[in-house]
């Protein structure tokens, strides 16, 4: 009930922010700005926070796509088992996180390093206000963007598929100012990312970034797809094809939130869907993800390999029923980075975009292992040629030892070797099955995945308790978004409703409204 109070305090603190966004005033005990101009720091110092603010904590993350997507699940009743874990909206505060914290500081960046004559601090906190707003359009879909700042009583959203045009004319002249002043140094004391303020990866996170976006849009506008992912194939610096290119995010001093939420707090625990992927696989990376069973007999149903997940919008009777399943890896209570763009993602993106026919994808295949490998690489696991070489082993079917309303038939029969023979669709959902795996810790890119491809695939909520206060999700469907926070609704009203006219024909501020790049229709 506690973090329950927490949360709502801080939906309340950040919700309202398009309406009175966060004001600066100069205390005069504090260091000036004539200070502050020293070594850049009057730019330079709010970005360690903006890129910490990149990532969510235990709602925007852990009872929202990491349970939905069945990483993680709660064993905790919430609310009467009630909550966003089982369709019905209480907590929605990633809206606040991301203008607070990265669109209102990077505002205040952007003017002083014109004021300053500082531009190359201003492209790069527009380049973190992409990487902030592409995760924010992802879970809502119109958003404030080009609007933001505005004075206007009523200030509106953008289209989707405005946004991404101009998301991607600003990687263009971001790019190009990057490409520019290759040798500047002047990030290098305020970048908290393994990047230590070096241009030339910056560079090859733009890249990626694009290529990301562009795969969002594959089914959408297959045309700017393409372009856009060729433009970040083939640009001369490069992608996060390699591990040694990763985009990791320092936690400065904080506790990984999964860790926290599952060790501190005991809300959290692995999920059923990849127990029965994973377990079924042979996946390696088991062990790196989770920690084994402290009783073992949780796992009668496959006692050689003790771990045992929650399934996704479980019913849940008490906590202590569930609290003895599997927790993360002990690991994550000691780390001091976290992923945020990884090898194997891009070399997963390049497969796709090679079965799509993307000139300079390369061969689907190729990326395919490649990016199987990177992600084992990664995690430290071992065994990767043998799970590349196993055509016989498939998921297994979940068995909740507590309670058998969770119980699911695994909806996947998928195996790991690729078969040139195996049709596109089949491909594909290798490939986004092992992106999936691959996207631990950094889950909102295989929510989008799952939305735009319909896989991996994964079994409906147990206990689904969506209805017309957020949106009726049908019992063979799935959560398609996140409403609009409710500060908007009250405070910004005529532009919340102009951004629903905006979603298109039928479309309402709920949960199964689809976004504009989810189609429903056929991958290829």
């Amino acid at each position: 009930m506690k973090r329950i109070v927490i949360a709502l305090f801080c939906l309340i603190a950040f919700g309202s922010c398009t309406k009175d966004f966060i004001k600066t005033n100069q205390d005069p005990n504090q260091i000036s700005d004539d200070m502050l101009k020293q070594d850049f720091n009057l730019v330079g110092s709010p970005f360690s926070n903006m890129i910490f603010n990149l990532n969510g904590h235990q709602i925007e993350e852990d009872l929202c796509y990491d349970d939905w997507m069945g990483y993680m699940a709660t064993p905790t009743d919430f609310v009467g088992n009630v909550n966003n874990t089982t369709y019905y909206i209480r907590w929605n505060v990633y809206w606040g996180r991301v203008y607070g914290s990265v669109m209102s500081p990077a505002k205040q960046v952007i003017q002083l390093a014109q004021d300053n004559k500082l531009p190359m601090f201003g492209t790069w906190a527009k380049l973190v206000r992409i990487l902030a707003m592409s995760k924010l359009t992802a879970i809502h879909g119109p958003v404030i963007y080009s609007n933001y700042g505005s004075k206007a009583a009523t200030i509106l959203y953008d289209k989707e598929s405005d946004l991404y045009n101009l998301f991607f004319k600003q990687l263009d002249t971001i790019q190009t100012a990057f490409a520019a002043n290759t040798g500047y140094k002047g990030f290098a004391k305020f970048d908290p990312s393994a990047y230590g303020g070096n241009i030339g990866s910056w560079m090859r996170l733009t890249n990626s970034l694009r290529l990301r976006l562009a795969m969002r849009l594959s089914k959408v506008d297959p045309v700017t797809a393409k372009t856009q992912g060729e433009k970040a194939l083939s640009d001369p610096a490069g992608l996060i094809d390699d591990n040694q290119y990763n985009f990791t995010n320092n936690l400065l001093g904080n506790i990984m939130p999964v860790a926290q939420i599952c060790y501190q707090w005991d809300d959290t625990r692995m999920g059923a869907v990849m127990e029965s992927f994973m377990v079924g696989l042979n996946d390696g990376r088991i062990s790196k993800y989770y920690a084994p069973l402290s009783n073992p007999s949780l796992a009668a149903d496959h006692p050689s390999v003790p771990y045992k997940g929650i399934r996704n919008g479980a019913y849940i009777k008490t906590k202590a029923d569930h609290v003895p399943f599997s927790k993360v890896s002990n690991d994550f209570n000691s780390v001091t980075t976290r992923r945020d763009f990884t090898a194997a993602e891009v070399l997963f993106l390049k497969a796709e975009a090679g079965l799509r026919g993307w000139a300079g994808a390369g061969d689907p295949k190729t990326n395919y292992e490649a990016g199987v490998r990177a992600s084992f690489a990664d995690w430290g696991a071992s065994g990767v040629d043998a799970y590349l070489a196993d055509n016989t082993s498939k998921p297994i079917n979940y068995v909740d030892p507590v309670d058998a309303r969770n119980n699911f038939t695994a909806a996947s029969t998928i195996t790991v070797a690729w078969n040139n023979a195996d049709n596109n669709e089949l491909k594909l959902e290798k490939i986004i099955t092992q992106k999936y795996f691959a996207a631990f810790t950094q889950t909102l890119e295989a929510w989008v995945d799952f939305r735009r491809t319909g896989y991996p695939k994964i079994p409906h909520v147990a206990k689904n308790d969506s209805s017309p206060d957020w949106g009726i999700i049908p019992a063979d469907q799935w959560i398609k978004r996140m409403p609009f926070v409710n500060s908007e609704r009250t405070g910004n009203a005529a532009a919340v409703a102009d951004a629903v006219t905006k979603m298109g024909p039928g479309a309402a501020d709920d949960i199964a409204t689809r976004l504009w790049w989810d189609t429903g229709g056929p991958n290829f």
